[in-house]
């Protein structure tokens, strides 16, 4: 009897494995002619933006979708989603990796060393200092060791065809090809899942309206050149809201009083309304006149579980180059450590990432009981945090402002009215 069960144990796990090569195969399939209608549809837009018949014709060529890649939404189809990224899956104690972080900024230190007069250019030039262009290039692909792997066309009109931000994606893939049309060789055109290319990885839109010649030979070459790739990089900036002179933000000591509760953008202040309220400078230094009149807002990126910090208008520039709260804190921290600062004082304590779908039910149930969450997505911003803040202080929880089985459970009882 025992063998008998055991064969068709090992059948049916067989016949599983079967059906989900079978399934694996069918997503990577191409769906034919509908993805040919839908490239076909692009061309009057690609015509109009100045891309010739020639070009657009070799673009596609042999150009199928990548169902493996986050951010689709097909119907019918299990959806992979950009959790997968670091950003959404580590906590903040993982994602800003003391370690890794030191590696970056040794590294970072004889980068400085190695372009400090192309840097110095690019930082008159645009007042983006210097630490913080060498912090995004060491953040993106490692100073350039990280080669990304996939084609940007295929990536672009993948998630212009079935993406979630189908229109985002299609300007993107408008303006590669408007790149390709311009000059750029389609060997350069790697990228990372969401299209991202060059050395400090940003998107092709960004490239046709900030892309400079940074080393002075009369060409840009984003790939190679680390003068360009820099300057370019310090262009975005400069063009989203850099402040000259300023600072990204500051690690802070809050005082007993206050609590995770006062995070986020909505309770930006002046720097000085926040030392009124007990909050100094980690590393116990005064903040200067200037930084008193800055605005900022709190940012506990671990809720109770770590440092705090009070993020200044370059970090939300830095923030709209990558829209995470941990990467904007990791550049700000790399370049800090590359100027010769940026150790955390406040420690890490041990906390967990919750699953995606606990951080789902939170932001449900909290929405239905009228806090204001902006997003259902199951990952851990600025607002998600607060608003689990209020309601643990306002139902006499400890205030902790992370996501938990725990929060849960009690949101879940209140939502149901018991």
């Amino acid at each position: 009897m025992l063998v008998v069960t055991r064969f068709y144990a090992v059948l049916a796990a067989a016949l599983l494995i079967s059906v989900f090569g079978i399934v694996a195969t069918a997503l990577r399939a191409e769906p034919s002619q509908d993805f040919r209608t839908f490239v076909a549809s692009l061309w009057p837009q690609a015509k109009a933006a100045g891309v010739s018949r020639k070009t657009f014709d070799a673009a596609f060529a042999g150009v199928q979708p990548d169902y493996t890649i986050p951010d689709l939404d097909i119907p019918g189809r299990p959806k992979v989603d950009n959790t997968g990224q670091a950003e959404f899956t580590k906590t903040a104690a993982d994602y800003l990796s003391k370690g890794y972080l030191e590696k970056l900024g040794e590294q970072g230190k004889k980068f400085l060393a190695e372009h400090k007069a192309a840097l110095e250019r690019i930082e008159g030039l645009t007042g983006v200092d210097r630490y913080t262009l060498v912090a995004i290039w060491g953040r993106e692909t490692a100073y350039g060791t990280y080669h990304p792997p996939n084609d940007a066309i295929r990536m672009l009109a993948t998630l212009a065809y079935v993406g979630k931000r189908k229109e985002k994606f299609q300007e993107e893939l408008i303006a590669a090809l408007v790149m390709l049309q311009q000059g750029v060789p389609r060997s350069d055109m790697k990228s990372s899942w969401a299209g991202a290319v060059g050395l400090t990885q940003a998107m092709p839109t960004e490239y046709l309206k900030f892309a400079i010649d940074g080393d002075g030979d009369g060409k840009i070459d984003i790939w190679r050149s680390v003068a360009d790739a820099l300057a370019f990089t310090a262009k975005q900036l400069e063009g989203k809201g850099w402040v000259r002179g300023a600072r990204w933000g500051y690690e802070v000591v809050a005082p007993a009083h206050a609590d995770c509760s006062l995070e986020g953008p909505p309770d930006t202040r002046p720097i000085a309304d926040w030392v009124k309220l007990g909050f100094k400078k980690a590393s116990g230094r005064p903040f200067t006149k200037a930084e008193l009149q800055s605005d900022a807002y709190l940012m506990m990126p671990g809720g109770a579980y770590g440092p705090a910090f009070l993020a200044a208008q370059n970090f939300r520039v830095i923030r709209l180059y990558n829209t995470s709260d941990l990467y904007a804190l990791f550049v700000g921290n790399l370049g800090d450590r590359i100027r010769g600062e940026g150790e955390f004082v406040t420690p890490w304590k041990s906390f967990a990432q919750p699953k995606t779908r606990t951080v789902e039910g939170i932001q449900t149930r909290l929405q239905k009981l009228g806090y204001p969450m902006d997003k259902i997505d199951g990952k851990i911003g600025s607002n998600t945090r607060k608003q689990i803040g209020l309601y643990e202080k306002a139902n006499g929880l400890a205030i902790d402002c992370w996501p938990s089985d725990r929060v849960l459970a009690h949101a879940d009882a209140r939502a149901a009215g018991r």
